[in-house]
């Protein structure tokens, strides 16, 4: 009798939070879209589509292509310019926010760890609205 109660338990729960996850993957899904967009912009020279991913946060800061791209080739070669890249630990934080780290070897063939700070705009799109840049890979920065 106990296990019967303790399996129906387990299976409300698991139906609860079955569509939180699902929910949060295809959020997470999205949101690594957008920096593989944005990556794949930057390796093109596609400047003007890579400076479409950032969110309106980063717009205020950087409201010209031209200035974000200064931004981005003054302090952020390696995302620029990435010899290869692969996603590593993803964080959902408040609501509307990831956090996604990618891991980059840069042309010179160091390792660098790229820790996307992803945002849900008010139209249900992912935007960039910020990344933290350490060199090394994830978990030995």
């Amino acid at each position: 009798m106990i296990m019967k109660l303790f399996r129906s338990a387990l299976i409300v729960a698991a139906l609860l939070f079955a569509p939180v996850t699902a929910l949060a993957q295809s959020d997470n899904n999205a949101a690594r879209s957008v920096i593989t967009d944005q990556l794949e912009a930057f390796i093109a020279r596609d400047f003007d589509r890579a400076y479409s991913f950032a969110s309106d946060n980063i717009k205020g800061f950087f409201p010209t292509v031209e200035q974000f791209m200064a931004m981005v080739q003054g302090g952020y070669l390696p995302v620029l310019r990435p010899g290869n890249y692969a996603f590593g630990n993803t964080e959902d934080l408040a609501e509307g926010r990831i956090k996604q780290d990618v891991l980059i070897r840069a042309p010179d063939g160091s390792d660098w760890t790229a820790v996307y700070y992803m945002q849900r705009q008010p139209d249900g799109t992912w935007k960039v609205d910020g990344v933290n840049l350490r060199k090394g890979a994830a978990g030995m920065t």
